[in-house]
């Protein structure tokens, strides 16, 4: 080979590494690059999707510029081509390379839902309602097409026997799903302080403990009166009187309940108002938190038979009538004031 045919093959070979290395560099700087996104996005990515489909399925929605490189960093780096379907939280600044190595590792999105305490079935249904991620399937919000989803024993309810917690999940998880996932927390928990409640309470079963919780929980925000209401409760059933606390009579009014209890509201016979049945009513009245569970399994020792608001946001805690009355007229006088002001 002549002298002039060699430096001419060097320069093709020099000329052909520049070009490799020129591309290679472009690759690079288009991994580096950051979406094209300016807040939060959720990106979803159905199954099957291939290379090509990804591509313009990313440049459709804005989140990359349209390049020729994208197919090349495929093929460079192909651990980044083995992307999940998913739905998946893509961050502001996050640049191309992370949102494949995001793709790739199938860590989808996690969205919250909120079951509170303190509110019923039916509130819980109507957020899982109202979030957008969740797969609905149930076919109404009635208790017994919510029970026999859950496939619960024929006349059970769910009301109470959700665990009030904030659920994470990913796109298209069931409503049952997360039903499931909270009414398996509560019955754990539920199991566990009932095997260490106080001995000799007046419960035949968790259930009624529950539905005990339940009433504590509708009854005050303050933790440290929990118990003291527990207490109450607990000497009335032991006493043979009656419960009567204003959460159980709204409970059963149901929707006929327009924000104001009247005497004839108490005077009226449900199933749940505790002003007409002895004992506790038949199920709980709402979704109790743990802090009103062991309330109910742990109730302080004390002869209170009464308790009405104190207008600062508590109670007074009274053992008689006459005692009583006077914190009623007391807590009508800081009312009076109140509304004078």
């Amino acid at each position: 080979m002549s002298r002039k045919i060699k430096i001419i093959a060097a320069v093709v070979v020099l000329l052909v590494a520049a070009a490799a290395a020129g591309c290679y560099w472009q690759v690079l700087r288009f991994a580096a690059a950051p979406l094209r996104i300016n807040q939060e996005t959720i990106f979803t990515l159905p199954a099957g999707t291939g290379r090509v489909a990804l591509q313009a399925r990313l440049e459709s929605q804005h989140i990359i510029a349209p390049s020729s490189w994208f197919s090349v960093l495929l093929k460079l780096k192909p651990e980044l081509a083995r992307f999940k379907a998913g739905t998946y939280r893509l961050e502001k600044g996050m640049t191309v390379r992370q949102l494949l190595t995001l793709l790739a590792s199938g860590k989808e999105a996690q969205f919250p839902v909120r079951f509170t305490e303190g509110t019923r079935l039916q509130d819980v249904l109507r957020e899982l309602r109202n979030s957008p991620w969740v797969k609905h399937t149930l076919k109404d919000d009635r208790p017994e097409t919510v029970a026999a989803a859950l496939k619960l024993p024929e006349g059970a309810n769910l009301e109470g026997w959700l665990w009030p917690d904030t659920w994470l999940y990913t796109a298209n998880t069931s409503d049952v799903a997360l039903l499931q996932r909270a009414h398996q927390r509560m019955k754990t928990e539920v199991a566990a302080i009932w095997q260490n409640r106080q001995p000799d309470l007046p419960y035949q079963s968790p259930e009624e403990m529950v539905t005990m919780a339940s009433i504590i929980e509708k009854e005050t925000a303050v933790s440290d009166e929990r118990n003291k209401i527990a207490s109450v409760f607990i000497n009335r059933l032991r006493t043979g009187m009656r419960l009567q606390t204003d959460p159980t009579v709204i409970y059963g009014l149901g929707e006929k309940y327009n924000g104001v209890l009247t005497r004839k509201d108490l005077e009226t016979p449900t199933p749940y108002n505790t002003y007409t049945i002895n004992g506790l009513p038949p199920g709980p009245i709402a979704l109790p938190g743990k802090a009103s569970l062991e309330a109910a399994a742990h109730p302080i020792k004390s002869n209170y038979l009464y308790f009405v608001a104190d207008g600062k946001g508590g109670h007074t805690f009274t053992t008689n009538l006459a005692s009583h009355n006077q914190a009623v007229k007391a807590w009508r006088m800081t009312m009076k004031e109140k509304n004078e002001r």
